[in-house]
């Protein structure tokens, strides 16, 4: 693969906008001016909101480097010595109190993401007030809360850097339709009294607005999701995966029986054709950080096929319809290129085993009568999946962008659609075109039998939750933020932090996502 590089790879080109450095994996910043890429947190409202905490990761500019450094550098000069310690002092003033939490409201689920640090002091801990600690050692110490979701721990993200904090991401979402409750427990504590305004993304944003500001007394700073989803995309990269590549494509995709995952690191990402399967898909031709646009959409995404699933099969849960889907067999409900010619059409290149008509033999009676419910699952999910892969592809070739990039959660635990996604931009672009998938937008889990059998196990403590759109986790999903810091100009991307109840996390869910790592919540100062 040209783009999508592995691990071993080095020494790819990078790309800068005005004078800065913007690739996935940040050059190590100057150690005299401020610069590179880090990642930061700024409160929703108060004197907090205006200043930036910058953080890093890998090599990344963050405090606790300039205190090394100062430590590095005690030779120096006296003014030097000075100017770093003003920095360390001026990060520590501005950095906003725990916890931290991130926003985003999608139109199924809401996505929060909670910093756990790792690096209280004896200091921090006698000061801690009691409601802090509860609940840092809730949210940590469970896996699946009431009936409303799941953290999934394997996808947290640990040790890393932020506002000058060690800590690890975990990961919450709760459904949407419950937001209201949210906000009445904003009004029931008070939330006003301690920030007057909060940075969400998403289109609930928008859409609970008016009810954040009549009922609770706070005001939203609505933050774009595309914006978020890129930023978020390009975090959750550059920080890896707990030591890993975030980032993995299959290769040999047209062959079932050589078909492998392997992981690989976007040295030189741009430009890139960025898929976000939610609800619905969004289609994003992403020329830098700050340069995108979006290309066209559609409404046929994971919202479709889990409704077509309801009503077809009588399933509840994304996670049924996928169980379903698993075991059925989408040939007895599409008519296949076979059914009509009779083996392949060699003229166009057309398989034998190429789909001509979705649920093409539902016209017959017969063939009605004769499927399972499973069946008509797994038909639903190729018919949705093979329409994003093909509009994808063609926006690809308009765009001539050979990479593209699959996000959002219905990807998740959906190896079915990964594959058939890969296959299809492989097979149908005579090997141009590569498909890429985030570890954070779909789980490592096979859909079979086996695998389900483990999800049944998991959902009698914990309720299950249709998929949303990227966060992203997305990536996050996810909500992330980057701090961008120039000697001139200084341009927060934060998350927002909330104070986030005992008692509310009783009735809602963790979940390490940045599954959603990736739509991040912005603020720009």
């Amino acid at each position: 693969m040209e783009n999508a590089k592995t691990p071993e790879h080095n020494g790819a080109p990078s790309h800068y906008t005005n004078g800065l450095l913007n690739g996935f994996h940040p050059a190590q910043a100057e150690k005299s001016g401020g610069g590179g890429v880090g990642v930061g947190i700024a409160a929703g409202g108060g004197e907090d909101s205006d200043s930036n905490c910058s953080g890093g990761h890998n090599g990344i500019e963050n405090f606790h480097h300039l205190q090394h450094q100062d430590v590095a550098h005690n030779n120096g000069s006296p003014a030097k010595r000075c100017r770093l310690r003003r920095r360390v002092d001026s990060g520590r003033k501005h950095r906003p109190p725990f916890p931290w939490f991130g926003m985003d409201i999608g139109g199924t689920l809401v996505k929060l993401v909670y910093f756990e640090p790792k690096d209280i002091t004896a200091e921090e801990e006698q000061e801690e007030v009691e409601s802090l600690k509860s609940i840092r050692r809730y949210l940590t110490s469970n896996v699946a809360y009431g009936n409303a979701g799941i953290r999934d721990v394997h996808l947290e993200l640990k040790n890393l850097i932020m506002c000058g904090r060690k800590g690890n991401l975990h990961f919450i979402r709760f459904p949407t339709h419950d937001m209201h409750s949210f906000i009445q427990m904003g009004r029931d504590k008070n939330f006003s009294s301690l920030h007057t305004t909060l940075c969400a993304t998403g289109g609930g944003a928008y859409k609970f607005e008016e009810d954040f500001r009549t009922v609770a007394n706070l005001e939203l700073q609505k933050l774009d999701e595309l914006d978020c989803l890129i930023q978020g995309l390009l975090y959750v990269d550059s920080v890896g995966f707990n030591g890993h590549p975030e980032c993995y494509f299959f290769q040999n995709p047209s062959d079932p029986e050589n078909c492998v995952k392997m992981p690989c690191c976007l040295d030189n990402p741009f430009p890139m054709l960025l898929v976000n399967i939610g609800s619905g898909v969004s289609i994003l031709a992403v020329y830098s950080k700050d340069n995108y646009k979006r290309v066209t959409g559609t409404s046929l995404g994971g919202g479709t096929f889990l409704g077509l699933c309801c009503l077809l099969t009588g399933c509840e849960t994304f996670e049924e319809a996928l169980e379903m889907a698993a075991k059925g067999d989408s040939t007895n409900v599409d008519k296949l290129v076979k059914d009509i010619y009779g083996g392949d059409y060699e003229r166009f290149g057309l398989q034998g085993s190429a789909v001509a008509s979705s649920f093409g033999h539902m016209m017959s009676k017969e063939r009605r009568d004769s499927i399972s419910k499973e069946d008509l699952a797994r038909a639903t999910l190729v018919t949705i999946t093979n329409n994003i892969g093909s509009i994808a592809r063609m926006c690809a070739v308009n765009e001539k962008i050979e990479r593209v990039v699959f996000v959002g959660n219905f990807l998740r635990i959906n190896t079915v659609s990964t594959k058939l996604l890969a296959y299809a931009m492989d097979f149908w672009s005579k090997g141009q075109l590569k498909a890429l998938f985030l570890e954070h937008e779909e789980q490592e889990v096979d859909v079979d039998a086996a695998s389900m059998a483990q999800e049944k196990k998991r959902k009698k403590t914990a309720g299950v939750l249709p998929p949303d759109g990227g966060w992203g986790w997305m990536i996050v999903a996810g909500c992330f933020m980057v701090t961008v810091c120039t000697r001139a100009v200084t341009r927060c991307i934060s998350i927002f932090f909330v104070e986030f109840q005992t008692h509310f996390a009783r009735d809602y869910s963790g979940t390490a996502w940045i599954h959603s790592l990736v739509d991040c919540t912005t603020m720009l100062c």
